[in-house]
């Protein structure tokens, strides 16, 4: 299943629903069919991702000191990680929020 989000302020994207799903957690939305992240609620979504990709990138940086026995470098590459799916919906609601535009999502 594929989530659509949109809002007049940026352009649409879409997302597979598992990684939708983890970033709804993040901001604190239902993965619901249809819903909305209002303009009132956006500083506390924009800020709830950018601490959860800082504490990303914080673990990540603690573990390069550590060698890892069968580390897979190939594997690694192919890895998506918090920061590069949150990027798109973390503009779509900075660029939303200074054009005073909702967010919209549906399946």
């Amino acid at each position: 299943m594929l989530y659509r989000f949109k809002s007049r302020a940026s352009p649409p994207f879409v997302m597979l629903e598992i990684h939708a799903r983890q970033l709804f957690d993040i901001i604190g939305k239902a993965p619901e069919r249809k819903g909305i992240v209002t303009v009132e609620q956006m500083p506390a979504a924009i800020a709830a991702l950018e601490a959860a990709m800082a504490r990303e990138a914080h673990n990540a940086h603690n573990n390069d000191d550590f060698a890892v026995e069968g580390h897979d470098e190939e594997a690694e590459k192919q890895h998506i990680t918090l920061h590069q799916r949150a990027v798109p919906l973390l503009h779509m609601l900075k660029d939303s929020l200074a054009d005073r535009k909702d967010v919209m999502w549906e399946v």
